[in-house]
């Protein structure tokens, strides 16, 4: 009897509420089908009720997919999966609606600026060519902007690397605040702002004229904060422990910061002047006030008007004609590979420099 009731399989006992240890799951591929589910509603409904811009049906879409994923997930999986789908829905969602408008810059871009960049394009100026008609090219815009760039990088690079270092090395009490404090108010500064600054006291007071170094010095100032800050996280992050250590052998602090501190933060510095260096490289609003424009190639940038990419851009959309437009769009497509191309390049450094980790 003993033998007959060992024999007999173990009862399972379901859980509370009928639910079981193993819950329904949808299969991998349903995102990509509610995808292309949600696609094809959005075009139908753009279709159906007449509505002309894509960005309504990319809308519908979206609206379609959140709502489709939430609803088949709760069916499937109950609630609690549905509201994680819900907000990983919402996440993939406003990552694309973010995407798509730079993805339709960019291919704008190429798609109008490649008719007309070309080696001509790249090594010619606008002097003595008609605005009307076809030719010209950017080599006296590109030379101002590396110019007016390079000039503004060899200001504000200097400054905001030892500014950084007196309010992580020295930089206490009243002083470091109030460096502190406005160097916060000069990130927020408008571009405007900076270039109204130097009009009225270099060219309105002083009497210098229009030229190249003036729009460096509104682009100097515009970078210095942004120098500031990137170089003082860097220099928080080297630890402590490395500058006891050198303090401990008697090494002056100078040099410890000099030997110790920036070498190991470099890979940072430079990535943060490179990360600054494109941003000012766009700036149009203190250039339109300061460099005042010029058809012709100025190598000079201390003395008489010069262009830049920027420049260029607004003067040639200005002239309001078919092959003005297409030169925009060249200069606009040369102006974007130029900041792309330094991004790369701190992207590169920073690697470089990492420290290298291995077990």
């Amino acid at each position: 009897m003993s033998n007959t009731v060992m024999d007999k399989p173990p009862v399972t006992v379901p859980p509370p509420g009928g639910r079981t240890l193993k819950q329904p799951r949808l299969p991998r591929w349903a995102p990509l089908g509610l995808g292309l589910l949600s696609t094809g509603v959005g075009v139908g409904a753009g279709l159906v009720f007449g509505l002309d811009s894509r960005i309504q049906w990319g809308l519908i879409a979206a609206v379609f997919f959140v709502a489709a994923t939430y609803a088949l997930t709760t069916a499937v999986e109950g609630e609690r999966q549905a509201k994680d789908r819900l907000v990983t829905s919402l996440v993939w969602v406003s990552f694309l609606l973010a995407a798509l408008p730079l993805a339709s810059l960019i291919w704008e871009t190429v798609a109008r600026g490649a008719k007309v960049v070309d080696g001509y394009f790249l090594t010619h100026s606008m002097s003595g060519v008609i605005t009307l008609q076809p030719g010209g090219g950017i080599y006296h815009a590109l030379i101002g902007t590396m110019e007016q760039v390079g000039i503004a990088t060899l200001m504000a690079a200097p400054v905001g690397l030892f500014t950084a270092i007196y309010l992580v090395e020295y930089g206490t009490g009243r002083l470091a605040k109030a460096v502190t404090f406005f160097v916060d108010v000069m990130t927020g500064i408008p571009s405007i702002v900076a270039g109204l600054f130097i009009l009225s006291f270099w060219i309105i007071i002083l009497d210098f004229g229009y030229s190249g170094f003036a729009g460096a010095m509104a682009l100097a100032i515009l970078m210095v904060p942004i120098v500031v800050r990137s170089t003082e996280e860097m220099l928080k992050l080297v630890p402590n422990e490395l500058r006891e250590a050198s303090l401990a052998l008697g090494v002056p602090k100078w040099r410890t910061i000099l030997k110790v501190v920036l070498p190991t933060a470099i890979g940072g510095i430079t990535t943060g002047v490179m990360l600054a260096v494109a941003r000012i490289a766009g700036e149009t609003a203190p250039i339109l006030l300061l460099v005042f424009g010029a058809q012709s190639i100025n190598n000079n940038p201390f003395e008489g008007a010069q262009s830049s990419l920027p420049y260029y851009v607004y003067e040639q959309w200005a002239n309001g004609n078919e092959a003005s437009y297409d030169r925009a769009w060249g200069a606009a497509l040369v102006l974007i590979a130029f900041v792309m191309i330094l991004n790369m390049v701190a992207r590169g450094i920073a690697r470089w420099k990492a420290p290298k980790t291995g077990r």
